[in-house]
């Protein structure tokens, strides 16, 4: 009967629906080089302590770095029989280098090695998300220098507000970014602490330097408490929180290029590498990329909600059920990588009209607040008569069948003679959109402001290995 190394309580042969449920292989293999880099480190520490001769640490650091070189040109696979990436390694060390192998377990359990391994991996995808959101904002600062005088109606309710510009609004989302990378790496600082040497729940009684291996793996340092860092996954929990916030952000970013791409709107036109035909419609012109972006959103969302689901209800310390903490992580990691890359490549291809935007801001009566304003500041009115004096105009300018914009000093009298000709000139799209000069606000002016302070904390923005 065959035993596995890590069952010496267990006799009989496991169930093999037992198997099928328990073997983590399939899936956690995409830990192996963090598992040899950790138990590299955990050897060497425990040659300096004394825990192992030097003899066996050259073994166990030579036949580690042999199966690293076999897992990766192929020549050890791990689709064999084995629970989980941890036991592959060992087992096959074993295999290596004989009676060293069965050492490198010494002073440590599974729990605290499949725990430093995912926590490593997790901030080490903290860092390359980073760094691809980078690229996105870079883009995004790239487009919105080159749209900063587009004029664009600003919307709420999907209805006609005021006017903007295209820089402005693409600076909205390169803010939401920035949040998103901020938040990445905070959980990177946070998360930086090393459990290795938990062993089990409790620690160990072998003489162990856990501040050697947390220094040797680039953490900040030993995690403080055992039981809590071996059962923790917050770490866990924040990667897929921050996945999920940024997925939104890039699906509102999506639906807004939807929209822009369709004839109603036809502000954008992707490109023809980022867009598909219809299998029956010559003519169309689908943009799946944006739909499949927004598609996504809500598998990260899933994946947040099944951990946070899985943590709720489990007792210190660890417990099987964290098995299921490792594919949810994995597929969001995966589709966030994906999609800031595709994203970045979508935006800094396709083409912007801005005949097309200008022609919509003639629609919807954008800068009817400029005027309620004027009567405020110039005939001392209250900005709520203001207000209904301005809609009076709105619906005068419906039965003429012009915008607001395109009223004459005359036409604008009649409906009150303390509109002066001189309030004609702030009717004009582009002279409210540049008159918004507020800190934050839209003017070109504002807009190359921001583009400038983004620029200059993005050049200040440091990423560490």
């Amino acid at each position: 009967m065959s035993k596995k190394i890590a069952s010496a309580r267990i006799s009989a042969e496991s169930s093999a629906l037992l198997k099928e449920l328990n073997d983590s292989l399939p899936f956690d293999k995409a830990l192996y080089r963090e598992d040899i880099r950790g138990s590299l480190a955990h050897a060497r520490m425990l040659k300096e302590q004394g825990i192992i001769s030097a003899e066996d640490y050259e073994a166990i650091e030579k036949g580690l770095r042999q199966v690293l070189e076999e897992i990766e040109s192929g020549a050890f696979s791990l689709d064999g029989g084995d629970e989980d990436i941890h036991m592959a390694v060992e087992r096959r060390l074993t295999e290596i280098v004989g009676d060293a192998g069965k050492r490198l377990h010494t002073a440590r359990s599974r729990n605290d090695q499949v725990a430093v391994d995912f926590r490593m991996y997790v901030l080490r995808h903290d860092l390359q998300i980073a760094a691809l959101l980078r690229k996105l904002i870079t883009t995004l600062l790239e487009r919105a220098e080159e749209h900063a005088e587009t004029l664009l109606p600003g919307m709420t309710h999907l209805q006609h507000a005021q006017p903007t510009n295209l820089g402005y609004h693409l600076m909205a989302y390169a803010s939401m970014f920035r949040r998103d990378l901020e938040r990445f790496l905070d959980s990177y600082e946070r998360n930086n602490l090393s459990p290795l040497g938990c062993a089990a729940l409790a620690g160990t009684p072998h003489p162990v330097d856990r501040q050697m291996t947390a220094k040797e793996l680039g953490f900040r340092a030993p995690t403080l408490n055992c039981l809590d860092s071996v059962s923790d996954r917050d770490f866990a929990l924040e990667i897929l929180f921050n996945i999920a916030t940024m997925m939104m952000h890039i699906s509102r970013l999506s639906e807004e290029l939807i929209l822009w791409s369709t004839s109603e709107f036809g502000f954008v036109r992707l490109s023809d590498k980022h867009a598909t035909g219809s299998s029956i419609m010559p003519q169309k012109k689908n943009p799946d990329i944006p739909e499949l972006l927004r598609g996504k959103t809500g598998r990260a969302y899933g994946n947040l909600v099944s951990l946070l689901t899985v943590m709720k209800g489990l007792p210190l310390a660890y417990n099987k059920d964290t098995q299921e903490d490792k594919e949810g992580v994995f597929d969001s990691v995966h589709t966030a990588e994906l999609s800031l890359r595709v994203l970045r490549e979508m935006i800094d291809e396709m083409s912007v009209d801005r005949e097309a935007m200008e022609r919509a801001c003639m629609r919807g009566h954008l800068t009817a607040t400029d005027l309620a304003d004027w009567l405020v500041r110039e005939a001392g009115l209250p900005f709520r008569d203001a207000y209904h004096i301005v809609g009076n105009v709105v619906n005068r300018a419906e039965e003429l069948g012009k915008d607001i914009s395109q009223m004459t000093p005359e036409e604008l009298a009649e409906v009150d003679a303390r509109i002066a000709p001189e309030a004609c000139t702030l009717l004009d799209n582009r002279a409210s959109m540049n008159a918004r000069a507020s800190e934050g606000g839209t003017a070109t002016v504002r807009t190359r402001e921001q583009i400038g302070q983004m620029r200059e904390w993005l050049e200040g923005l440091e990423l560490r290995p």
